[in-house]
């Protein structure tokens, strides 16, 4: 499944290529021009950077030559984000779109993909940077559902959401925050979810954009779900409306 590359140039050429990069391990101390170039194409194409110990890159390749930089590979290919909505949009059903705004434990990931394969989601939109990335563990919770259903990646979520929305998608958010419960809300029409990061749900500012926000109802003195768990709640709450 994942897999890595060793050596600045090789991880360069790598990420220059559009690789499915989770992320780059950097010895700490490197300088030269081709350090610095690694640095520049990992921040350009979004890629996050971790400065570590030589200790840390000679137990991740097992005494191979990494010359000081270490590229781990996804193993799932992501999707152009675009180009997978209008495919989406191409089929004749209705759509349902699933963003994470922030969502960064991999098993919690894993768990989302899953239940968004059994509820029928046709793409999963996430950003770039701040988002967990797909490990084996990642592929590991989700069944294996991270090969069926199309991931694709953008660099900032708001972009994404104004293309969404111009496309006809209506955009809910799902937040405790809201004055509204899940159950008043037309899922009937093309449809995007998004779900926010486990400490802070949806971002301030992305509330603002959204068409909607609606929240489940908690009983209990527990203020909020695991965003797991609750993303699992919106979703059959789409399957429930659109199956009655």
């Amino acid at each position: 499944m994942s897999s890595q590359i060793y050596g600045i140039r090789a991880v360069i050429e790598a990420i220059n290529a559009g690789q499915p990069i989770n992320k780059v391990f950097i010895q700490k101390g490197l300088k030269g021009d081709l350090y610095k170039e690694l640095e520049s194409s990992a921040r350009k194409s979004g890629i996050g950077l971790s400065y570590v110990p030589v200790e840390k890159l000679n137990r991740l390749t097992r005494n191979n030559n990494h010359q000081g930089a270490v590229a781990q590979i996804s193993p799932v290919e992501f999707h152009q984000f675009e180009e997978l909505v209008e495919q989406v949009l191409s089929k004749e059903e209705t759509p349902l779109f699933l963003m994470l705004d922030g969502v960064s434990d991999v098993r919690n990931f894993g768990a989302i993909i899953r239940t968004a394969e059994c509820c029928g989601v046709h793409a999963i939109i996430v950003p770039k940077s701040g988002a967990a990335p797909i490990t084996e563990d990642t592929v590991k919770t989700s069944a294996g559902a991270a090969f069926n259903v199309p991931i694709a990646k953008v660099d900032h979520l708001k972009d994404a959401i104004f293309y969404l929305q111009s496309s006809g998608i209506v955009v809910t958010g799902a937040t405790e925050k809201a004055d509204d419960e899940i159950y008043g809300v037309d899922f009937n029409q093309p449809t995007a979810i998004i779900m926010g990061s486990e400490e802070k749900g949806i971002s301030p500012s992305t509330l603002n954009i959204i068409d909607h926000q609606a929240k489940l109802p908690l009983m209990g003195k527990i203020g909020s779900l695991n965003v797991s768990v609750a993303c699992g709640v919106f979703l059959y709450e789409v399957v429930r409306q659109r199956r009655s």
